[in-house]
């Protein structure tokens, strides 16, 4: 993309955005993500005191929405140098965005952007030389290893905040490429047992009835994979009265959907059955041709996984004589055989593009780890170097985070006596 052809209204060398004036909308916005995330609310409050990021310059790939911009703020707080581009063409809130810049965040993200538009802002970020990376997806982290555009000795350390990009970072540890060390934010018990299981799970159902406008209850709820988020789907799904099928690779996730009473079989017999599908997997083609080819009259396609592959959405066109704009984020395929099958969303992050994302009160506890972790990476300057590969949160990180939102929610638990403490020491002890 050359310099001149950035379809925005408002352009400076420090940000890239749709317009600033929408920065009134969006503090309004930021000002009730911020009343539902009590425990980055109160990290906040620790470095403006501390300044633990003192002299450090940030730059973060994340979805812009609300809730990010509270943790972009917290940073901030801490002393860094905060610099935002979006990890989805779609998922960008401008008015966050708007907002963001107003508080003196460097911002290039907008809703809409193409391909070129999308690695242009992402090279933006890149060159305001950040010691620390947060990326979501993996593509930041990607076009750094890519690019000349920054010294890689000057980063200190990386996080990543979603399945897809740990399942990226993890390929390119083991053939030795990446150059710094990155650490599996999305790995953390308080992320993924809730961010992915309740977070995605409600948003996806909202954005598949935002967008669609359907019901749920009686309808038959394909859910492409079992991983947490799946798991989260086919549970919101039941709950809403769908007779829920989960298709799967791997035979334990598999075996787990069957124990909890879901009906699971290859996606091709799925896809004859199913009313609304749904892939979180982070795999390519997951419903591929044969199951487009198999699904029935009215059929509705959503996706949750990161990136637009999970769709094989160019077959979708091929098989395709007619494509139709029903409303926003719906398309109509008629079809050569005479079906009409409906993709929502583009195949992106129906829960972003189609809704506004995951709830606040549970991203609290996914960025109460990001800006942890920021702080855990900048205290390590005199310890020993890490390894250049993947590695996890600190479980103290994850424990603290945990506690803190038990806290936020006035909920106490018991602790160990000295004799129960001494018990679980001593091997000696039996029946």
């Amino acid at each position: 993309m050359e310099e001149g052809d950035v379809k925005t209204v408002s352009k400076t060398d420090n940000y890239t955005i749709k317009n600033e004036e929408l920065s009134e909308k969006g503090e309004k916005e930021i000002s009730w993500a911020e009343q539902h995330m009590p425990v980055v609310s109160d990290i906040k409050e620790d470095f403006e005191s501390e300044k633990p990021l003192k002299g450090l310059n940030i730059g973060c790939c994340l979805h812009v929405t609300k809730e990010t911009a509270v943790l972009m703020k917290t940073l901030k707080a801490g002393g860094a140098s905060v610099a935002l581009c979006g990890s989805n063409p779609l998922s960008t809130d401008d008015a966050v965005a708007a907002s963001l810049v107003k508080d003196g965040i460097k911002v290039f993200a907008w809703r809409g952007l193409d391909e070129d538009e999308y690695f242009w802002c992402i090279d933006q970020i890149i060159d305001s030389e950040p010691n620390i990376t947060m990326d979501d997806g993996g593509d930041f982290t990607a076009r750094i290893h890519t690019s000349d555009r920054v010294p890689e000795k000057d980063i200190i350390g990386g996080t990543e905040e979603t399945t897809t990009g740990i399942n990226r970072i993890e390929s390119m540890s083991k053939k030795g490429v990446l150059n710094y060390p990155v650490i599996a934010v999305n790995d953390t018990m308080t992320k993924y047992l809730f961010d992915n299981r309740y977070g995605t799970g409600q948003s996806t159902i909202e954005g598949i009835i935002r967008a669609g406008s359907t019901l749920i209850a009686g309808k038959t709820f394909v859910v492409c994979g079992y991983g947490w988020c799946g798991r989260g789907i086919a549970m919101r799904a039941e709950g809403f009265g769908a007779k829920v099928i989960v298709t799967e690779v791997d035979p334990i996730k598999a075996l787990e959907a069957a124990m909890n009473g879901y009906r699971v079989m290859p996606i091709e017999e799925a896809a004859k059955k199913g009313d609304i599908f749904v892939s979180a997997t982070g795999n390519k083609h997951v419903i591929g041709k044969k199951a487009l080819e198999n699904m029935k009259d009215g059929a509705m396609l959503a996706n949750s996984g990161h990136f637009d592959i999970e769709i094989d959405i160019d077959y979708l066109n091929k098989i395709a004589e007619r494509r139709t704009e029903i409303k926003p984020n719906v398309k109509e395929y008629k079809t050569k055989d005479g079906r009409k099958l409906y993709l929502l969303a583009e195949g992106r992050l129906v829960n972003l593009v189609a809704a506004n994302g995951h709830p606040s009160d549970v991203m609290d506890m996914s960025f109460a780890n990001q800006a942890l972790v920021a702080k855990w990476l900048s205290e390590r300057k005199n310890e020993e170097e890490l390894e250049n590969k993947l590695h996890a949160v600190p479980a103290k990180i994850d424990k603290k985070v945990a506690e803190r939102k038990l806290g936020a929610l006035g909920i106490e638990i018991d602790s160990l006596s000295k004799e129960q403490k001494e018990y679980l020491e001593k091997w000696e002890y039996g029946t």
